[in-house]
């Protein structure tokens, strides 16, 4: 029930965008939309000129009961509300040549569906202290950049650059094409954190808060690192381990 509250109070927080064709408006008009809810059922020549439009544009949609679009506003919504993101996506692709021209050793950080917005934004705001040139997150089934993401993260959200992207584990292979060495932090891993070549340039993905890192993206990754835990709490909080395991690497590179 509180996490349902608290999704309620993040899309109210943010802007949005109400009926079939204001929001239609919104994508032609280049606004990055988080997500679109839509009514379940809805029909019709322009609803699916609509949907044509939203698929077109690779912006993520769900449908949801009604029950669900009045609960984020009284508004006539006519059966669709949009999120507007407060950020402005990069394209992952375009973003690290660009690092890489610039003289650059990439340093991304890439989160394996982390749902809680105040780890993201604890996160966010580590990796722009800790130098990370971007932040990869996909683009359904993970926590959005909603005003309490923004909060948590001092404004870091602003600065540090976000990539949003369908698949996870494309992007991973994208990134080893690159020439990046994948770091995926494991508590099954088989070397400790402090104890792994760092060296060059690196993505470091952390995993879901419930299931860690996906298993083909672990299974992909050139480092597994671990964290040793002394107590009998299995695991540390994912933003106090990204933590951990960005400074270890920061400090690799100042050496």
């Amino acid at each position: 029930m509180a996490k349902e509250e608290n999704d309620q109070k993040a899309q109210k927080d943010q802007q949005m965008v109400f009926g079939i064709r204001a929001v239609q408006e919104a994508i032609n008009a280049g606004k990055e939309i988080e997500k679109v809810m839509i009514k379940k059922g809805l029909q019709g020549p322009l609803f699916q000129n609509f949907l044509d439009l939203v698929r077109e544009h690779n912006v993520p949609f769900q449908f949801v009961p009604i029950e669900k679009l009045n609960r984020v506003t009284r508004q006539n919504h006519q059966g669709v509300i949009a999120m507007i993101s407060p950020v402005t996506y990069q394209d992952a692709e375009q973003l690290i040549p660009t690092l890489f021209e610039d003289g650059k050793e990439p340093f991304i950080l890439v989160l394996d569906h982390i749902t809680d917005v105040r780890n993201f934004g604890a996160i966010a705001r580590t990796a722009e202290c800790a130098g990370v040139d971007a932040i990869i997150i996909p683009d359904t089934g993970a926590a959005a950049v909603t005003s309490d993401a923004m909060k948590t993260s001092a404004g870091a959200l602003h600065t540090i650059p976000v990539c949003r992207v369908r698949s996870l584990i494309s992007t991973i292979e994208f990134l080893q094409m690159s020439g990046i060495k994948i770091v995926a932090a494991t508590e099954k891993g088989a070397v400790d954190y402090d104890k792994a070549n760092y060296r060059g340039p690196i993505a470091l993905v952390m995993g879901a808060e419930d299931k860690g890192v996906n298993p083909k993206i672990l299974a992909a990754a050139e480092i597994k690192s671990k964290i040793p835990i002394m107590g009998e709490i299995e695991s540390l909080n994912v933003s106090v381990a990204a933590g951990i395991l960005m400074y270890e690497i920061v400090k690799v590179r100042m050496n």
